[in-house]
């Protein structure tokens, strides 16, 4: 009976070891979680709101006056005075020059001697032709004699004409001594300086007179995208700008600023340059305080065309790749998309985006690094400071 006792024992201890291992090893399996999948990331976003949009091109172009004159001598002589400042604003029929007028002083005076002295024949020839008229017809006088003294008074006509046409001649000739600007506008440096003889054999260039209340800004495009353009207006894809109205140009200057003057389209050449394949344009530009000059390097933005549900985006969420451009969309699920869109020409460091985007949808503009097609995100509005929306929850980490 001890035996039997000691071996249930036994049992009995055993069953107890074995309850306990297996409550151990379920114990143990309990403290070791499992893995827990990891958060979408954070990506900043832009919501589409398709609007009208204007398509601009930048073209390389030059200012020039809007008329430029060339003031020379038309009368021989020595230049004695030069009467204006270089540099200043010269009114039209201003007197910029003074050649001695002293000679033409003297033709003129000649001049006048000569018409006085045919005036004074053409009085007494007028008076014996009107004296022998009447005796001519009772036979006082051979009609001969009258012939000849009518014939003497309109001779002495022609002298008096001849010599009111040399008296104009003289006072035109010495107005020529005084040196006049035939246009308002600002003036150059002297061509030359007192004391030069001038006008003689051609008329000799004293300075240069340019109007630059107003400039034009000549300009080239490339003769393909003109071509391209007035496809997609023929076919209906765009707006022409500004309707039936000249098109609007801004100039941008070298420093990247935007002059605050908008010009406006005159023309743009019927040919193609052989050489360059480019489409001359001309713009009139307002410079009211004359802070443009001529000959400046400028760029020209030409408003050829609207978009009427244009979407503009920052550049760095479009993609592009040998398919062609794409964007990462992200739905109300979170979900990631690829979106292929067109493209029209980039301003002011945005991408316009034409058509493959619908109102309301979320374009992934920061973050594009973490998230990818066919995955999930967490949307969160987008600021162009930067990346602020996705790097605070980390920092936020980091300090907990």
């Amino acid at each position: 009976m001890k035996l039997a006792w000691g071996s249930g024992a036994r049992l009995s201890t055993w069953a107890a070891l074995v309850a306990g291992l297996g409550l151990s090893a379920c114990g143990g399996g309990d403290s070791k979680p499992a893995a827990a999948a990891p958060p979408p990331p954070e990506v900043g976003v832009v919501t589409v709101a398709p609007g009208r949009a204007d398509l601009a091109a930048e073209l390389p172009g030059r200012l020039e006056a809007f008329r430029v004159a060339q003031v020379r001598a038309r009368a021989a002589g020595i230049l004695q005075k030069r009467l204006f400042t270089e540099g200043s604003d010269v009114k039209a029929g201003q007197a910029l020059f003074e050649i001695d007028p002293a000679p033409y002083r003297a033709t003129l005076s000649s001049a006048q001697a000569q018409l006085a002295r045919a005036e004074a024949n053409l009085t007494q020839a007028q008076s014996l032709a009107d004296r022998y008229a009447p005796l001519a017809k009772t036979q006082a006088v051979s009609a001969q004699e009258a012939l000849n003294a009518q014939a003497a008074a309109m001779q002495a006509k022609a002298d008096v004409a001849a010599g009111k046409a040399a008296v104009q001649t003289a006072q035109i000739n010495l107005g020529y001594a005084a040196v006049t600007s035939p246009i308002a506008g600002r003036i150059g440096r002297a061509l030359v300086t007192e004391g030069a003889l001038v006008g003689q054999g051609e008329a000799t260039p004293l300075a240069i007179v340019q109007q630059i209340d107003k400039l034009y800004v000549n300009f080239t495009q490339s003769a393909a995208e003109v071509m391209r353009l007035r496809q997609a207006l023929a076919d209906g894809k765009l707006q022409r700008a500004g309707g039936t109205e000249a098109a609007k140009v801004q100039v941008l200057l070298e420093d990247g600023s935007v002059y605050a003057q908008a010009g406006r389209l005159l023309f743009s050449d019927l040919s193609v340059d052989a050489a360059t394949g480019q489409i001359t344009l001309r713009a009139e530009l307002p410079n009211p305080k004359g802070l443009l000059l001529p000959g400046l390097y400028v760029r020209v933005r030409l408003a050829q065309a609207e978009v009427a549900d244009g979407v503009w985006l920052p550049q760095q969420a479009v993609a592009r790749g040998a398919t062609g451009e794409t964007v990462l969309v992200v739905a109300e699920d979170g979900s990631v998309s690829a979106r292929p869109v067109k493209l029209g020409p980039a301003q002011d460091g945005k991408a316009l985006v034409l058509s493959g985007l619908k109102a309301g949808e979320k374009v992934i503009v920061d973050g594009l690094q973490k998230a990818k097609a066919g995955g999930k995100a967490r949307p969160v509005p987008w600021s162009p400071a930067g990346s602020a929306p996705a790097a605070a929850p980390a920092s936020a980490a980091s300090k907990g």
